[in-house]
């Protein structure tokens, strides 16, 4: 490993990256190994990223979207029972 992939390897360390990882990533970059490795290591911090990045904003934006479907089923489902039972009582009123 050469100057700057030591350099790389060790602020990817600094910033909390397992060494074998850190290793893998640099050697991919100056073509040693695929950069197959150095690839999927980007998805997966990425992926990390965007969760911490969620969790920031108030929770993970897929149980906010399942709470507004709940929230509209609901009502859709109240509107229902109240129409029918104002139908039944119109019934019930002329029998």
């Amino acid at each position: 490993m050469a100057k700057s992939g030591k350099k790389l390897s060790k602020s990817l360390r600094a910033r909390g990256v397992r060494k074998k990882l850190a290793d893998d990533v640099t050697r991919a970059i100056n073509g040693t190994v695929k950069p197959k490795v150095a690839r999927r290591a980007i998805a997966d911090l990425s992926s990390v990223v965007d969760d911490i990045q969620d969790r920031l904003r108030g929770g993970p934006a897929k149980r906010s979207a399942a709470a507004k479907k709940a929230v509209r089923t609901r009502k859709q489902k109240a509107r229902q029972r109240s129409k029918a039972a104002k139908r039944a009582a119109r019934t019930r009123a002329r029998a």
